[in-house]
Protein backbone atom coordinates (compact mmCIF):
# COMPACT_ATOMS: atom_id res chain seq x y z
CA UNK A 1 0.00 0.00 0.00
CA UNK A 2 1.37 3.75 -1.27
CA UNK A 3 1.14 5.82 1.58
CA UNK A 4 3.63 9.04 0.54
CA UNK A 5 1.96 11.67 3.21
CA UNK A 6 2.47 11.10 6.87
CA UNK A 7 -0.67 10.88 9.03
CA UNK A 8 -3.54 8.56 8.87
CA UNK A 9 -6.57 11.40 7.65
CA UNK A 10 -8.36 12.12 5.17
CA UNK A 11 -5.53 15.66 3.74
CA UNK A 12 -2.91 12.39 3.66
CA UNK A 13 -4.94 9.92 1.78
CA UNK A 14 -6.08 12.86 -0.98
CA UNK A 15 -2.83 14.32 -1.32
CA UNK A 16 -1.10 11.20 -1.51
CA UNK A 17 -3.87 9.67 -4.81
CA UNK A 18 -2.46 13.14 -5.78
CA UNK A 19 1.49 12.53 -5.80
CA UNK A 20 0.78 9.15 -7.32
CA UNK A 21 -0.95 10.35 -10.66
CA UNK A 22 1.79 12.63 -10.67
CA UNK A 23 4.62 9.77 -10.68
CA UNK A 24 2.58 7.37 -12.35
CA UNK A 25 2.40 9.71 -15.07
CA UNK A 26 5.90 9.53 -15.84
CA UNK A 27 6.05 5.66 -14.76
CA UNK A 28 3.18 5.03 -17.60
CA UNK A 29 5.36 7.58 -19.96
CA UNK A 30 8.37 5.78 -19.85
CA UNK A 31 7.44 1.75 -19.68
CA UNK A 32 4.63 2.81 -22.42
CA UNK A 33 2.76 -0.51 -20.87
CA UNK A 34 0.12 -1.99 -23.51
CA UNK A 35 -2.45 -2.61 -20.43
CA UNK A 36 -2.26 -1.33 -16.46
CA UNK A 37 -3.59 -3.94 -14.38
CA UNK A 38 -5.40 -2.77 -10.88
CA UNK A 39 -6.82 -5.01 -8.32
CA UNK A 40 -8.91 -3.39 -5.44
CA UNK A 41 -10.62 -0.37 -4.19
CA UNK A 42 -7.76 1.64 -2.83
CA UNK A 43 -6.93 5.24 -2.98
CA UNK A 44 -3.81 4.32 -5.02
CA UNK A 45 -5.46 2.63 -7.62
CA UNK A 46 -7.78 4.75 -8.34
CA UNK A 47 -4.82 7.25 -8.98
CA UNK A 48 -3.15 4.54 -11.67
CA UNK A 49 -6.37 3.88 -12.91
CA UNK A 50 -7.10 7.86 -13.70
CA UNK A 51 -3.33 8.20 -15.21
CA UNK A 52 -3.73 5.01 -17.75
CA UNK A 53 -7.06 6.27 -18.84
CA UNK A 54 -5.52 9.57 -19.47
CA UNK A 55 -2.61 8.18 -21.04
CA UNK A 56 -5.19 6.09 -23.69
CA UNK A 57 -3.95 2.82 -22.04
CA UNK A 58 -5.91 0.36 -21.79
CA UNK A 59 -6.84 -0.64 -18.01
CA UNK A 60 -7.79 -4.06 -16.75
CA UNK A 61 -9.43 -4.30 -13.21
CA UNK A 62 -9.70 -7.13 -11.17
CA UNK A 63 -12.47 -7.13 -8.00
CA UNK A 64 -15.04 -4.37 -9.64
CA UNK A 65 -18.10 -5.22 -8.31
CA UNK A 66 -18.03 -5.65 -5.00
CA UNK A 67 -19.95 -3.70 -2.35
CA UNK A 68 -18.58 -2.52 1.19
CA UNK A 69 -19.67 0.05 3.61
CA UNK A 70 -16.58 2.96 3.02
CA UNK A 71 -15.61 5.09 0.68
CA UNK A 72 -13.95 2.16 -1.07
CA UNK A 73 -16.82 1.17 -2.64
CA UNK A 74 -17.52 4.37 -4.52
CA UNK A 75 -13.49 3.99 -5.43
CA UNK A 76 -14.20 0.85 -6.67
CA UNK A 77 -17.36 1.89 -9.01
CA UNK A 78 -14.93 4.87 -10.17
CA UNK A 79 -12.45 2.51 -11.21
CA UNK A 80 -14.74 0.21 -13.21
CA UNK A 81 -15.63 2.57 -15.26
CA UNK A 82 -12.58 3.91 -15.84
CA UNK A 83 -11.20 0.08 -16.66
CA UNK A 84 -11.94 -1.57 -20.19
CA UNK A 85 -11.19 -5.28 -18.98
CA UNK A 86 -13.04 -6.56 -15.75
CA UNK A 87 -12.40 -9.54 -14.07
CA UNK A 88 -15.22 -10.04 -10.87
CA UNK A 89 -15.13 -12.26 -8.19
CA UNK A 90 -18.53 -13.56 -7.49
CA UNK A 91 -21.98 -13.84 -9.25
CA UNK A 92 -23.11 -10.65 -7.70
CA UNK A 93 -20.10 -8.73 -8.45
CA UNK A 94 -20.53 -9.84 -12.22
CA UNK A 95 -24.56 -8.76 -12.32
CA UNK A 96 -23.63 -5.16 -10.56
CA UNK A 97 -20.52 -4.41 -13.22
CA UNK A 98 -23.01 -4.93 -16.41
CA UNK A 99 -25.38 -2.70 -13.78
CA UNK A 100 -22.61 -0.04 -14.43
CA UNK A 101 -22.90 0.03 -18.22
CA UNK A 102 -19.88 -2.40 -18.75
CA UNK A 103 -19.63 -4.30 -22.13
CA UNK A 104 -20.79 -8.33 -21.08
CA UNK A 105 -18.12 -9.32 -23.92
CA UNK A 106 -15.15 -7.75 -21.55
CA UNK A 107 -16.46 -8.44 -18.29
CA UNK A 108 -14.87 -12.27 -16.81
CA UNK A 109 -16.03 -14.74 -13.86
CA UNK A 110 -12.33 -15.54 -12.64
CA UNK A 111 -12.65 -15.92 -9.15
CA UNK A 112 -10.51 -14.08 -6.52
CA UNK A 113 -6.65 -14.45 -6.53
CA UNK A 114 -6.81 -14.23 -2.91
CA UNK A 115 -8.36 -17.49 -2.57
CA UNK A 116 -6.42 -18.95 -4.90
CA UNK A 117 -3.43 -17.67 -3.18
CA UNK A 118 -4.49 -19.12 -0.12
CA UNK A 119 -5.78 -22.37 -1.45
CA UNK A 120 -1.87 -23.04 -1.93
CA UNK A 121 -0.41 -22.45 1.33
CA UNK A 122 -0.19 -25.41 3.38
CA UNK A 123 2.11 -24.70 5.97
CA UNK A 124 1.32 -24.49 9.64
CA UNK A 125 1.69 -21.50 11.38
CA UNK A 126 5.51 -20.44 13.06
CA UNK A 127 4.98 -19.68 16.69
CA UNK A 128 8.32 -18.70 16.88
CA UNK A 129 8.30 -16.03 14.79
CA UNK A 130 5.00 -14.84 15.56
CA UNK A 131 6.55 -14.55 19.11
CA UNK A 132 9.30 -13.20 17.85
CA UNK A 133 7.91 -10.31 16.32
CA UNK A 134 5.16 -7.44 17.86
CA UNK A 135 4.66 -6.27 21.06
CA UNK A 136 2.48 -8.59 23.85
CA UNK A 137 1.80 -11.44 25.52
CA UNK A 138 3.43 -14.90 24.20
CA UNK A 139 0.86 -17.09 22.00
CA UNK A 140 0.86 -20.84 22.43
CA UNK A 141 -0.81 -21.95 18.22
CA UNK A 142 -1.47 -25.28 19.80
CA UNK A 143 -4.42 -23.62 22.50
CA UNK A 144 -7.32 -22.00 20.69
CA UNK A 145 -6.97 -18.33 19.58
CA UNK A 146 -8.57 -15.44 17.91
CA UNK A 147 -7.45 -13.27 15.00
CA UNK A 148 -7.90 -9.46 15.51
CA UNK A 149 -8.31 -6.86 11.89
CA UNK A 150 -9.93 -3.92 12.61
CA UNK A 151 -9.36 -1.06 10.20
CA UNK A 152 -10.56 2.75 10.07
CA UNK A 153 -13.97 3.44 8.06
CA UNK A 154 -12.94 6.33 6.51
CA UNK A 155 -16.27 7.88 6.52
CA UNK A 156 -16.93 7.54 10.32
CA UNK A 157 -15.34 9.49 12.86
CA UNK A 158 -15.63 7.18 15.93
CA UNK A 159 -12.59 4.81 14.98
CA UNK A 160 -11.46 5.47 18.68
CA UNK A 161 -14.21 4.67 20.35
CA UNK A 162 -15.25 1.82 18.16
CA UNK A 163 -11.78 0.04 18.45
CA UNK A 164 -11.80 0.41 22.43
CA UNK A 165 -14.61 -1.28 22.05
CA UNK A 166 -13.37 -4.55 20.79
CA UNK A 167 -10.11 -4.55 22.83
CA UNK A 168 -12.76 -4.65 26.04
CA UNK A 169 -14.90 -7.46 24.33
CA UNK A 170 -11.24 -9.56 23.21
CA UNK A 171 -9.26 -8.29 26.18
CA UNK A 172 -12.81 -9.86 28.44
CA UNK A 173 -13.29 -13.20 26.32
CA UNK A 174 -9.84 -14.60 28.34
CA UNK A 175 -9.03 -16.13 24.43
CA UNK A 176 -5.71 -15.51 23.10
CA UNK A 177 -5.35 -13.36 20.38
CA UNK A 178 -3.37 -12.18 17.56
CA UNK A 179 -4.04 -8.16 16.59
CA UNK A 180 -2.86 -6.75 13.40
CA UNK A 181 -2.62 -3.44 13.33
CA UNK A 182 -4.48 -1.69 10.94
CA UNK A 183 -3.97 -0.01 7.69
CA UNK A 184 -2.68 3.54 6.42
CA UNK A 185 -6.41 4.81 5.65
CA UNK A 186 -8.01 7.83 7.26
CA UNK A 187 -8.59 7.07 10.85
CA UNK A 188 -5.82 4.55 11.66
CA UNK A 189 -4.08 7.25 14.00
CA UNK A 190 -7.09 6.86 16.08
CA UNK A 191 -7.08 3.39 16.18
CA UNK A 192 -3.47 3.36 16.82
CA UNK A 193 -3.89 5.49 19.74
CA UNK A 194 -6.95 3.45 21.01
CA UNK A 195 -4.64 0.21 20.60
CA UNK A 196 -1.69 1.68 22.75
CA UNK A 197 -3.59 3.93 25.54
CA UNK A 198 -5.42 0.43 26.21
CA UNK A 199 -2.10 -1.42 26.51
CA UNK A 200 -0.77 1.23 29.31
CA UNK A 201 -3.92 1.02 31.44
CA UNK A 202 -4.81 -2.92 31.10
CA UNK A 203 -2.73 -5.71 30.74
CA UNK A 204 -2.82 -7.78 28.01
CA UNK A 205 -1.22 -10.87 28.39
CA UNK A 206 -3.07 -13.17 25.98
CA UNK A 207 -2.94 -10.34 23.36
CA UNK A 208 -0.01 -9.82 20.93
CA UNK A 209 0.09 -7.34 18.50
CA UNK A 210 1.56 -7.31 15.47
CA UNK A 211 2.16 -4.72 12.31
CA UNK A 212 2.51 -6.88 9.63
CA UNK A 213 3.81 -10.56 8.23
CA UNK A 214 4.53 -12.25 5.47
CA UNK A 215 0.88 -13.12 3.10
CA UNK A 216 1.92 -16.75 3.64
CA UNK A 217 2.35 -16.30 7.58
CA UNK A 218 -0.94 -14.17 7.12
CA UNK A 219 -3.03 -17.27 5.83
CA UNK A 220 -1.72 -20.26 7.82
CA UNK A 221 -2.25 -18.00 10.97
CA UNK A 222 -6.19 -17.45 9.71
CA UNK A 223 -6.15 -20.82 8.46
CA UNK A 224 -5.62 -22.23 11.74
CA UNK A 225 -7.33 -19.58 14.25
CA UNK A 226 -10.27 -20.24 15.93
CA UNK A 227 -12.07 -17.15 15.15
CA UNK A 228 -11.79 -14.21 12.92
CA UNK A 229 -12.61 -10.80 14.89
CA UNK A 230 -13.13 -7.40 12.94
CA UNK A 231 -13.87 -5.81 10.16
CA UNK A 232 -11.45 -7.22 7.52
CA UNK A 233 -12.44 -8.73 3.68
CA UNK A 234 -10.37 -11.74 5.19
CA UNK A 235 -13.32 -12.78 7.21
CA UNK A 236 -15.65 -12.44 4.05
CA UNK A 237 -13.22 -14.36 1.67
CA UNK A 238 -10.37 -16.07 3.07
CA UNK A 239 -11.99 -17.38 6.21
CA UNK A 240 -15.09 -18.56 4.37
CA UNK A 241 -13.23 -20.68 2.20
CA UNK A 242 -11.42 -22.13 5.38
CA UNK A 243 -14.58 -22.16 7.25
CA UNK A 244 -13.27 -19.81 9.95
CA UNK A 245 -16.02 -18.49 12.00
CA UNK A 246 -15.77 -14.67 11.81
CA UNK A 247 -17.86 -11.83 14.30
CA UNK A 248 -17.83 -9.27 11.28
CA UNK A 249 -18.08 -5.64 13.44
CA UNK A 250 -19.56 -2.42 12.43
CA UNK A 251 -20.15 -1.48 8.60
CA UNK A 252 -16.81 -1.82 6.83
CA UNK A 253 -18.03 -4.97 4.60
CA UNK A 254 -21.70 -4.11 4.80
CA UNK A 255 -22.92 -5.53 1.64
CA UNK A 256 -19.94 -8.14 0.39
CA UNK A 257 -21.36 -11.63 -0.67
CA UNK A 258 -20.97 -13.85 2.70
CA UNK A 259 -21.17 -17.33 3.56
CA UNK A 260 -22.85 -18.80 7.04
CA UNK A 261 -19.36 -18.20 8.69
CA UNK A 262 -20.23 -14.93 9.07
CA UNK A 263 -22.01 -13.23 12.04
CA UNK A 264 -22.86 -9.44 11.80
CA UNK A 265 -22.54 -7.43 14.85
CA UNK A 266 -22.98 -3.78 16.37
CA UNK A 267 -19.82 -1.35 17.73
CA UNK A 268 -20.84 -2.62 21.25
CA UNK A 269 -18.74 -4.33 23.69
CA UNK A 270 -21.07 -7.10 25.05
CA UNK A 271 -22.41 -7.83 21.38
CA UNK A 272 -19.37 -8.59 20.07
CA UNK A 273 -18.12 -10.65 23.12
CA UNK A 274 -21.38 -12.56 23.02
CA UNK A 275 -20.83 -13.20 19.23
CA UNK A 276 -17.42 -14.69 20.07
CA UNK A 277 -18.82 -17.19 22.35
CA UNK A 278 -21.11 -18.13 20.23
CA UNK A 279 -18.57 -18.33 17.20
CA UNK A 280 -16.32 -20.70 19.03
CA UNK A 281 -19.09 -23.12 20.47
CA UNK A 282 -20.07 -23.77 16.97
CA UNK A 283 -16.98 -23.93 15.99
CA UNK A 284 -15.71 -24.34 11.91
CA UNK A 285 -18.16 -24.40 8.96
CA UNK A 286 -18.43 -26.02 5.68
CA UNK A 287 -15.86 -24.36 3.39
CA UNK A 288 -17.78 -21.27 0.95
CA UNK A 289 -16.59 -21.64 -2.43
CA UNK A 290 -18.42 -18.03 -3.23
CA UNK A 291 -15.10 -16.33 -4.09
CA UNK A 292 -13.59 -19.41 -5.75
CA UNK A 293 -12.33 -21.04 -9.16
CA UNK A 294 -9.54 -22.76 -10.24
CA UNK A 295 -6.63 -21.40 -12.16
CA UNK A 296 -7.87 -18.03 -10.86
CA UNK A 297 -4.35 -16.58 -12.61
CA UNK A 298 -4.37 -18.56 -15.95
CA UNK A 299 -8.00 -17.36 -16.73
CA UNK A 300 -6.79 -13.86 -16.11
CA UNK A 301 -3.71 -14.06 -17.86
CA UNK A 302 -5.50 -16.05 -20.77
CA UNK A 303 -7.77 -13.07 -21.09
CA UNK A 304 -5.21 -10.38 -21.44
CA UNK A 305 -3.47 -12.06 -24.10
CA UNK A 306 -6.52 -13.10 -26.26
CA UNK A 307 -8.83 -10.17 -25.72
CA UNK A 308 -8.73 -7.12 -28.21
CA UNK A 309 -7.12 -4.35 -26.84
CA UNK A 310 -9.40 -0.79 -27.11
CA UNK A 311 -9.03 2.77 -25.31
CA UNK A 312 -12.26 4.37 -26.35
CA UNK A 313 -15.22 3.50 -23.64
CA UNK A 314 -19.04 3.44 -24.97
CA UNK A 315 -21.77 2.64 -22.12
CA UNK A 316 -23.37 -0.36 -22.87
CA UNK A 317 -27.05 -0.10 -22.37
CA UNK A 318 -29.20 -2.91 -20.50
CA UNK A 319 -32.41 -3.59 -22.19
CA UNK A 320 -35.46 -3.29 -20.12
CA UNK A 321 -38.14 -5.80 -19.26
Amino acid sequence: MLNLIEGGNHVAMAKTAGLAVLELANTFEKLKPDIVLIRGDRFEQLAAAMTAAYLNKTVAHIEGGDVTGTIDESVRHAITKLAHIHFVTNDDSYRRVLQMGENPAYVFHVGSPDIEFAAMVERAPDMEMLNRIGVGGHIDLAKPYLMVIQHPVTSETDNLENVLKTLEAVHASGVQAVWFWPNPDAGTDEISKGIRRFREHTPTPQIRFVVDVHPRDFISLLKYSSCLVGNSSSGIKEAAFFGVPVVNIGTRQHGRTRSANVMDVAYDRDAIRTAIETQLTRGSHPPSLAYFKPETSKRIRGVLKRVPLYTQKRFHDIALA
